[in-house]
C-alpha cells in the first residue's frame, strides 16, 4: 500500500533541456542473436529437451490463488453460449480446430495463454463453466501437450497458462476422469520445467515477466517448488530490471504493457497469499512505482490514453485494476524515461508522448508518436490519436491497421507526409527520432512544456520543436509547433508539413469563414474554439478506435504548410468558450 507522496507537487520536475536518448533504439535482433533464438526453437524438439521436462508427477497443487481481476463479460457470455470471440473474430468450440489452426495471432494468443478461462469464471458458476473449460483445456492439450513447438509452448504464453490454470483450478481440474486430472497436473509440470530454461532468453518487459511469473508460480504450487521458486525470484528480479524504468514505466512504453504487467504482479501476489507466504520487497515497490506511471497516462474519465499501439482501455477496467493493486497514488505528471508528461488543471487534462520512441525489440505495433498528444475535457475526448494498431478487430484491413502506427495517426506535426520514425511491417520501429530535448516549467498561472525531436533532422534538416501551455484553471491550451533548421545541408525547395488535430467520437466541428479558426462541439454540450495561425485550417476524416478495438468514423483538424530554409513556425489555440 504506498499513501499520497510528493509526485504531484514539482520534485519529480524535468530538468531544463534535459536530452532524453533512444540506445540503440533502431536496431532490433542481430543476425546472431536471430541464429541463437532460432537454434534454441530448434532444440524444443530434440531428445535432450524431451529428458528435461520429464520428472516428478504431481498429484495434486498445494493451494489454490485467487484470480483478483474480473474477466471480460462479453466474451464470457459467449463462451457459455459456445463460442470464442476475440477482437471481432469468432469460432466455435465445438469446430477449433487447435492442430490446424486458421485464426490470427491475436486469436491464438487469447487460447494459448487460457484467458478465457477469467472470462468464463467471470459470468458462470463453477457447475456452467467446469464443462466447458475441461473441454478446451482437453482440446489445447491433444493438440500441444506432447509437442513441444511454438506458439503453444512459447514462454511467456506458459506463464500465463500456468498462471490461469492454478488461479482456477476447480474449473479445469472437477473431473472425475482421474487420467484427464492426471494430464493437467503432469503437463502443467512439463511446461514449468520448460520455462526454468526458457524464461531468461523472452524478450523484456511483459513477456519476461510473464515468463518468470510462470516459474514462481510453479515452484509456489507444485509440491517440492522451494529451489524452483528461489530461482524464479532471482529471475523476477532480473526482468524488473530489464523492463521497468526507475520511475515505473514500461520499457515498451506502452500503457496497455504497463497495465499487463501490473496485473501480472498482483496475480503473482496472490499466490504467494495462497502459501500464507511474504512475497519478496522489490514485488510490491514495483507495483507501487507503476501504478502513478500508469495513472499519468489516464484521462479524466480514468480511462487509457491511446499510445504504442494500444487503444483507450475504459476507466471501469483500469479503476478495476488499480483496486485490486491496494495502491492509492497520485497519478505521476513528469515521467523522465516512461516519457510521457502530464498536464491537469480544472476538467482538463493533457498527455504528451515527450521521449523518444521504445527500442525496436522490445515493442510490438509500435507508433512513430513522438510530441503527440492528446486532451481530454472531463469525460469527454477533445483531441486524440487514433490508436488500436495491436486491438483493432480482426475484420479491419491489414493496411489500415499498420496505418494507425504512422505519424500522421497521431496529434503532431508531420513533415514532407513522412513518419518521424520508420514504422516497419514486422512490428518493430525503425531509424528517426534519437533524441528529445524538454523541459518543464510551472507557475500559478500556467503549466509549460516544451520538446523538440530530431526525426525530420537528417532526411529534411529540421528539428520540430512543440510548445504547450496550460492554464491553471483548465480552459485554455496554447501550442506552437516550430521546425528549426539544423545542421549543414540547406534546402532549396519548400518543404511541406501538417499538423494534425484527431478529434475525438461525437465532437462536432464547425470551421469559420476566414479558414483560421474552428468551433468544436462536445457531446456534453461543451463548447471549444480553435484559432491557428501560421497555415491554412482545413477538415477531413480520421477515424479513432474505441476501447473495443472498433474504428469508429471521427474527424481531423489540419493545419498545412511549406518551410523553407529557415524553417516555419504556426501558433494555435484551444479555449473553452462556455
Amino acid at each position: 500500500m504506498i499513501a499520497p507522496d510528493d509526485r504531484d507537487t514539482g520534485t519529480d520536475g524535468i530538468d531544463e533541456g534535459k536530452r532524453l536518448v533512444r540506445l540503440g533504439g533502431d536496431k532490433g535482433l542481430s543476425l546472431s542473436q536471430q541464429l541463437v533464438e532460432r537454434l534454441q526453437r530448434l532444440s524444443w524438439r530434440t531428445p535432450i529437451h524431451g529428458l528435461r521436462l520429464k520428472g516428478r508427477y504431481p498429484l495434486k497443487l498445494i493451494a489454490v490463488p485467487d484470480d483478483p481481476f474480473l474477466g471480460d463479460l462479453k466474451r464470457g457470455a459467449a463462451l457459455l453460449e459456445g463460442s470464442i470471440t476475440v477482437a471481432g473474430e469468432t469460432r466455435t468450440i465445438a469446430g477449433l480446430n487447435l492442430a490446424k489452426p486458421d485464426f490470427s495471432k491475436r486469436f491464438g494468443d487469447y487460447i494459448h495463454s487460457a484467458a478465457w478461462l477469467r472470462d468464463l469464471s467471470s459470468v458462470a458458476t463453477r457447475a456452467q463453466a467446469a464443462p466447458i473449460a475441461e473441454a478446451l483445456t482437453r482440446a489445447w492439450m491433444s493438440a500441444h501437450a506432447e509437442t513441444v513447438a511454438e506458439p503453444a509452448w512459447r514462454a511467456d504464453h506458459w506463464g500465463r497458462r500456468i498462471t490461469a490454470w492454478t488461479a482456477h483450478a476447480p474449473l479445469i481440474l472437477s473431473s472425475t476422469d482421474l487420467v484427464y486430472r492426471s494430464l493437467v497436473l503432469n503437463t502443467l509440470a512439463r511446461g514449468a520445467r520448460h520455462l526454468d530454461r526458457c524464461a531468461d532468453k523472452v524478450p523484456p518487459g511483459a513477456p519476461r515477466i510473464a515468463a518468470w511469473c510462470g516459474v514462481i508460480t510453479a515452484g509456489l504450487l507444485i509440491p517440492a517448488g522451494d529451489v524452483r521458486r528461489k530461482m524464479g525470484e532471482a529471475g523476477l528480479m532480473r526482468a524488473i530490471d530489464a523492463s521497468v524504468f526507475g520511475d515505473g514505466g514500461s520499457v515498451a512504453r506502452s500503457p496497455a504493457a504497463q497495465l499487463d504487467i501490473i496485473m501480472l504482479l498482483t496475480a503473482l501476489r496472490e499466490a504467494y497469499a495462497a502459501r500464507r507466504l511474504e512475497p519478496p520487497v522489490r514485488l510490491g515497490t514495483t507495483i507501487d512505482a507503476m501504478v502513478p506511471a500508469l495513472l499519468g497516462v489516464c484521462h479524466a474519465d480514468k480511462g487509457l490514453s491511446s499510445w504504442q499501439g494500444g487503444g483507450p482501455v475504459p476507466g471501469s477496467v483500469v479503476e478495476q485494476v488499480i483496486a485490486a493493486t491496494g495502491v492509492r497514488a497520485r497519478p505521476l505528471r513528469q515521467a523522465r524515461d516512461w516519457g510521457y508528461q502530464r498536464l491537469a488543471a480544472g476538467q482538463s487534462v493533457v498527455v504528451v508522448d515527450a521521449a523518444p520512441p521504445p527500442v525496436a525489440r522490445l515493442v510490438e505495433a509500435g507508433c512513430g508518436s513522438t510530441l503527440a498528444f492528446e486532451l481530454s475535457d472531463g469525460p469527454h475526448r477533445l483531441i486524440v490519436n487514433c490508436g488500436g494498431a495491436r486491438t483493432i478487430s480482426a475484420q479491419v484491413p491489414t493496411a489500415l491497421a499498420e496505418g494507425l502506427r504512422t505519424t500522421a495517426a497521431h496529434s503532431t506535426l508531420v513533415v514532407g507526409d513522412s513518419n518521424s520514425t520508420a514504422v516497419h511491417s514486422d512490428g518493430t520501429l525503425g531509424r528517426g527520432v534519437g533524441e528529445v530535448e524538454l523541459s518543464r516549467q510551472e507557475s500559478d498561472t500556467s503549466s509549460r512544456i516544451e520538446a523538440s525531436h530530431d526525426g525530420y533532422a537528417k532526411r529534411f534538416g529540421f528539428l520540430h520543436r512543440r510548445q504547450l501551455v496550460l492554464s491553471s484553471d483548465g480552459r485554455d491550451l496554447r501550442g506552437e509547433d516550430m521546425l528549426l533548421p539544423v545542421g549543414r545541408k540547406r534546402k532549396v525547395a519548400m518543404t511541406p508539413f501538417a499538423i494534425r488535430f484527431h478529434l475525438g467520437m461525437g465532437v462536432e466541428v464547425s470551421p469559420t469563414a476566414d479558414g483560421q479558426a474552428a468551433l468544436l462541439r462536445l457531446p456534453g454540450a461543451g463548447l471549444w474554439q480553435f484559432r491557428c495561425r501560421g497555415g491554412a485550417l482545413a477538415v477531413e476524416d480520421s477515424l479513432w478506435v474505441d476501447g473495443e478495438g472498433r474504428p469508429q468514423a471521427t474527424q481531423q483538424l489540419i493545419v498545412t504548410g511549406e518551410a523553407p530554409a529557415g524553417g516555419a513556425n504556426v501558433s494555435w489555440a484551444l479555449k473553452r468558450a462556455n
